[in-house]
């Protein structure tokens, strides 16, 4: 009973995402762009295979997940609506402090002539872009394509401006100040940054901010080529926001199981055993948050 629980959604997922009906079958709102392949970086995310508008058919059907120490957001149950003070821009909010995080996660689809907000007091802000490009002005003006971020310190006058469409993910979390030194201001392209070693794994890591005391937070780029998995099974104290940029695989939180692809969302609370391993033809790419450099106490 337990293995036909872990197998169910896992073959309804495959079932799908590789099922092809005829027009009578209940998969018969797939359209060619539902499957096919896009040559845009991060298009899945807002393209992903398992794409909203194809499961029309599948009334009330869902693989998000949430549970007392981890959530899966799926898209498909992925809410949007305009974002407080921002102008022209709808977001969902994917990880909140309402489930126990310590952060908050969202997604911004930015418009024609959109403008974004100032995040609250002592708040600071990871802004990646996925889609589109956004003007940033942070006492000079930055150009943000798709695969750029900009770290941006707490209580830093910004503005982002959209002229036709983007969608950009938001890391925003209260600031623990330890000592007198500051974060600053962070402008990057994911590629520009050399790969870590990664003892005992076989993925491909960078770190997107500087691990130094000031930081209270880091964002890592995983990347793993088809069949490569995380040799240990993770247990600590830190918290994980994490979006899948490109791929697909099997994640498991405590102990469930997962099928997961671009454009999912998971929160990992402390101390929950997490693992993943990439499937499919092409490599897996998520960006994760992770708080670092601060005292559990």
């Amino acid at each position: 009973m337990q293995l036909r629980s872990l197998l169910l959604p896992l073959l309804l997922f495959l079932f799908v995402i590789k099922g092809k009906m005829t027009e009578q079958g209940m998969c018969s709102v797939f359209a060619p762009s539902c499957e096919a392949d896009s040559e845009t970086l991060y298009s899945k995310v807002t393209n992903p295979s398992l794409n909203p508008s194809c499961l029309q058919d599948l009334p009330g059907f869902t693989r998000s997940v949430f549970e007392r120490d981890h959530a899966l957001v799926t898209p498909e149950s992925q809410v949007f609506s305009p974002l407080p003070d921002w102008i022209n821009t709808s977001g969902a909010y994917l990880i909140t402090p309402a489930i126990g995080a310590h952060f908050v996660m969202y997604l911004a689809k930015m418009q024609a002539d959109s403008k974004s907000a100032l995040p609250l007091k002592d708040v600071e802000r990871f802004v990646f872009v996925v889609q589109g490009s956004v003007a940033l002005e942070a006492g000079a003006v930055y150009n943000l394509n798709v695969d750029s971020y900009a770290y941006l310190p707490p209580n830093m006058e910004h503005l982002m401006k959209c002229d036709e469409s983007a969608t950009i993910v938001l890391f925003e979390r209260r600031y623990a100040q330890v000592g007198t030194d500051v974060p600053e201001l962070k402008i990057g392209i994911t590629d520009e940054h050399p790969l870590l070693e990664t003892p005992g794994e076989i993925f491909e890591l960078r770190k997107l901010l500087p691990t130094s005391g000031p930081y209270d937070f880091n964002i890592h780029i995983l990347d793993f080529k088809p069949g490569e998995y995380l040799n240990v099974k993770e247990v600590h104290y830190n918290q994980h926001g994490l979006l899948l940029l490109e791929g697909q695989g099997i994640y498991r939180l405590g102990d469930k199981w997962y099928p997961v692809q671009a454009g999912d969302v998971i929160w990992m609370a402390p101390f929950v055993p997490q693992w993943y391993c990439a499937l499919g033809k092409n490599r897996t790419r998520y960006l994760l948050y992770k708080d670092v450099n601060r005292n559990p106490l």
